[in-house]
């Protein structure tokens, strides 16, 4: 129903508001007034204040602001026309009226109202430039904190370098290749156990991708897709841990099928060994990931008993502090596939594995890139390797 200007009860209102309006006009009009000087005496001029920028003169801010017949207003005049509606309303309730439609036509005659805000699609209309940017900004910092985080805390990661990656060279979990991609990501195998060596399977090496059980297990190819004959080299790092945790951690190496075993060494810095080597009462009888292909470079014979073989496990020391293990494939040719399984597990046996290691974390990555190209692969490292990874694999995928 449209609202009546002719309606006594929208008259008495508005006479009620032009009366007020009177009242202050010569309240303010009374106080402006000053008396008369005595007669002889002239005072000097007095100097006009200069006007103080109050809170008329604030601006509202953000992106999207409140305006009246497309003027932008002030905060106080926002305040004021809020201040003007929420009264208004008051005032006709009083009088029974109460449709939404005859308050903001009053509203509207009395200047306390809001132009409708054009909604978002409006406003993108005008900043389209400056939301696009901000919005691929935000996705490149999505990427870059995705590739800081899966370089620490547990996580296990494979990289190309950018060397590899110009040569042609790809990553898959398949022997299929499927998904060939410059990075892999491995979840960590979550609380686990301290568990034997002996309870590694002997067909650990014949699973494809994440095949994790009482210790983290992944497997994975290298290509080479490129034109030419190379050679890489790799590392298998220690990114992250706590609680020295790569004390207890071993870990089991497949490269083409051909394993090697290693582990931390001692803190006096000698060769790990299970059991020790002042130790010959007891020792392993059958391990099966080792003795998989008959004897072992890994076993050292303790003694026999009976029947009975008694031997010693001696892995390789880590090559540093950072550095687990290390090697290089030469004369990669065009086509050329290298498979590896990398095994890490918390050794029981180990003097090292005891209830301080509760709640401790492991992280570690394998690192690719062309042989004697240490500095020219050495940007590939930090903060601007980083970038350059996220941007390698985009292009991959163009």
């Amino acid at each position: 129903m449209a609202i009546d200007p002719k309606d006594p009860r929208v008259q008495e209102f508005l006479r009620t508001e032009e009366e007020a309006k009177k009242k202050q006009a010569e309240k303010a009009g009374a106080a402006a007034e000053t008396p008369e000087a005595p007669p002889g005496r002239t005072d000097p001029p007095k100097k006009e204040k200069e006007p103080k920028i109050t809170g008329a003169e604030k601006k509202q801010h953000g992106p999207f602001k409140k305006t009246r017949a497309g003027v932008v207003l002030t905060k106080d005049e926002v305040k004021a026309i809020k201040a003007g509606r929420k009264k208004l309303r008051k005032e006709l309730r009083q009088r029974g009226i109460r449709s939404k439609r005859e308050f903001e036509l009053t509203a509207g005659t009395l200047g306390l109202y809001f132009d409708k805000r054009r909604g978002f699609l409006f406003w993108f209309r005008r900043h389209w430039l400056g939301a696009l940017l901000g919005a691929l900004l935000a996705m490149l910092a999505i990427l870059f904190f995705m590739a800081i985080v899966t370089q620490i805390r547990g996580f296990f990661t494979i990289n190309l370098s950018r060397g590899m990656f110009r040569e042609g060279f790809t990553l898959s979990d398949t022997v299929g290749f499927e998904y060939p991609t410059t990075q892999l990501l491995a979840v960590p195998a979550e609380g686990v156990p301290c568990i034997s060596i002996n309870q590694i399977p002997e067909d650990v090496d014949d699973h494809d991708g994440e095949h994790n059980d009482n210790y983290f297990a992944y497997t994975f190819y290298v290509r080479n897709e490129g034109d030419s004959t190379v050679d890489y080299v790799w590392q298998l790092h220690l990114n992250a841990e706590s609680q020295n945790a790569s004390t207890a951690v071993w870990c089991l190496l497949f490269e083409d099928g051909e394993l090697g075993l290693y582990a931390k060494p001692t803190a006096e810095g000698e060769v790990e060994a299970l059991p020790g080597f002042d130790d010959n009462s007891r020792g392993f009888t059958r391990i099966p990931v080792l003795m998989a292909e008959g004897e072992s470079d890994w076993l050292q014979f303790i003694a026999s008993r009976g029947a009975i073989s008694y031997y010693r496990v001696v892995p390789e020391p880590f090559v540093s502090d950072k550095v687990m293990v290390e090697g290089i494939q030469r004369e990669v040719h065009p086509t050329d596939v290298h498979k590896y399984t990398v095994v890490l597990w918390v050794e029981g046996d180990d003097p090292q594995c005891d209830d301080s290691l509760v709640g401790a974390y492991l992280g570690a990555r394998m690192d690719f890139q062309l042989a004697g190209s240490y500095i020219e692969d050495a940007d590939s490292r930090g903060l601007g390797g980083t970038l350059r990874s996220i941007w390698d694999n985009l292009r991959f995928w163009d």
